[in-house]
């Protein structure tokens, strides 16, 4: 994946929106499990304080005392963090031993009795403490008593708490991160897994094996789709026009230069033989260059049309041997075929006949006596001679100048750049070979 792949993007998206969300649940979590120990830690509190209004009795010199002391023994250890304060309004007061000689300073508030407050305050040894608080009314010889009782803990438990909840819910929160990660990164290739169908329509439709992007799509592409295939209609239509107009031009053309021939062959029955010469130098030179321009503008039109059908091979090279059977000189040719069946190529019709065409003219005129036109097993076609053949090291630059296998005869081929330039419309390669023959073979 590159900088700018979309897959990329998406998983650094989700990877940082995992990230973000664990850190905050994280945190709400660890807030939320401190705010239930707080919560228990003072239902605690106020169940020991009730418990203690139930014994509460004010003795003769009016000190707040318990019948029974609360059953949590840490009231009885000096600092052990859980305390509790009795004190009347006339200053009598009694604490826990777990206080040891220290005070719970108590707040100054209006406390009616009945009523419960939750504070927190300053313990022993500077201890962060919660404490609750209530105000109850005592009896004493028929005389009311206002006391107060407070209960405290000390909140370095919540904390040590939330450290080891803490510790626990970091891997636990880091394991969900990788599930949460993973099911993402699934998620993202399944979900451009379309543009990866769409990619090889595309692709089906530029190697021609279709004319259009086909097959069912995600309705969030289906526009895209849509407007792909009208372009790839309005480009069929663009090219088929561009053909026609090259075969105006080529009509356009070719009678000017029929009627510059003739005049030279007028001027070479006059005598004129060295004009005659050059004119008919010219307009043959002027046909040549026509033939290559129109063959090239409709090759590129080729290009430009999806969906061309297999053609059948073993019928055109027929139809072209029979033509070339009439158009060899005198002497006597063997045009042998090997097909395996019924071979088909996905090359439109024209362009494989063009290169066909050139092909077996060129071998037919180089041949001594056999020409073999085949099928190869992995579907490699050959056009091969028993001539005198090519060099190899002249193979390569005979292909890359585009000459005709025969340089000094006549002939219309359009040479063998013209010929690799069709194939390269296909993705085929022209290859120059020694035939079995001893000869040249050209596969592609």
């Amino acid at each position: 994946m590159t900088a700018g792949s979309l897959q990329l993007r998406l998983i650094a998206g989700g990877a940082a929106a995992i990230i973000v969300a664990l850190v905050v649940a994280g945190i709400g979590l660890a807030l939320l499990f401190e705010r239930h120990v707080t919560r228990s830690l003072t239902n605690d509190l106020e169940v020991d304080l009730r418990q203690a209004i139930g014994s509460l009795e004010i003795d003769p010199a009016g000190q707040p005392l318990l019948k029974r002391q609360p059953s949590d023994p840490r009231f009885s250890e000096p600092l052990s963090g859980l305390y509790w304060q009795i004190s009347t309004a006339a200053g009598g007061m009694t604490r826990s031993r777990s206080l040891w000689d220290s005070k719970l300073p108590l707040p100054h508030d209006a406390l009616a009795p009945g009523d419960v407050h939750y504070h927190r305050v300053i313990g022993p040894r500077n201890a962060d403490l919660i404490a609750v608080e209530r105000a109850v009314v005592v009896s004493m010889n028929n005389t009311p008593t206002p006391v107060r009782l407070i209960f405290a803990a000390d909140t370095a438990g919540i904390a040590e708490a939330r450290r080891a909840f803490v510790g626990d819910l970091v891997p636990a929160l880091a394991l969900l991160g990788l599930v949460l990660g993973a099911a993402t990164w699934i998620q993202i290739g399944l979900g451009l897994k379309p543009l990866e169908r769409l990619r090889d329509r595309i692709a089906a439709v530029r190697q021609g094996r279709s004319a259009q992007l086909e097959g069912p799509v995600p309705s969030e592409i289906e526009p895209l789709v849509d407007e792909i295939n009208g372009l790839l209609t309005a480009r069929t239509l663009e090219v088929e026009r561009a053909r026609g107009r090259a075969a105006d031009l080529a009509h356009g053309l070719k009678t000017p230069l029929a009627a510059l021939a003739a005049d030279a062959r007028v001027l070479q029955e006059k005598g004129d033989r060295e004009i005659a010469a050059r004119l008919m130098e010219v307009s043959e030179a002027m046909g040549r260059h026509v033939d290559r321009e129109l063959a090239r503008a409709r090759i590129r039109g080729s290009r430009g049309l999806g969906g061309i059908s297999p053609t059948p091979i073993r019928p055109l090279v027929e139809s072209l041997l029979s033509i070339q059977r009439r158009s060899v000189d005198s002497r006597s040719l063997s045009f042998e075929t090997d097909f395996s069946g019924e071979p088909s190529v996905r090359i439109d019709k024209t362009d494989l006949a063009e290169v066909l065409g050139n092909l077996i003219e060129n071998a037919g005129r180089h041949a001594r006596s056999r020409v073999r036109i085949g099928c190869r097993g992995d579907g490699m076609i050959y056009v091969e001679d028993d001539g005198q053949g090519i060099a190899e090291a002249d193979r390569a630059n005979a292909i890359e100048r585009g000459k005709r296998l025969d340089e000094k005869g006549d002939g219309s081929g359009l040479g063998l750049a013209i010929v690799q330039e069709v194939l390269d419309a296909y993705g085929r390669k022209l290859t120059l070979e020694t035939s079995s023959f001893g000869g040249l073979r050209a596969v592609f």
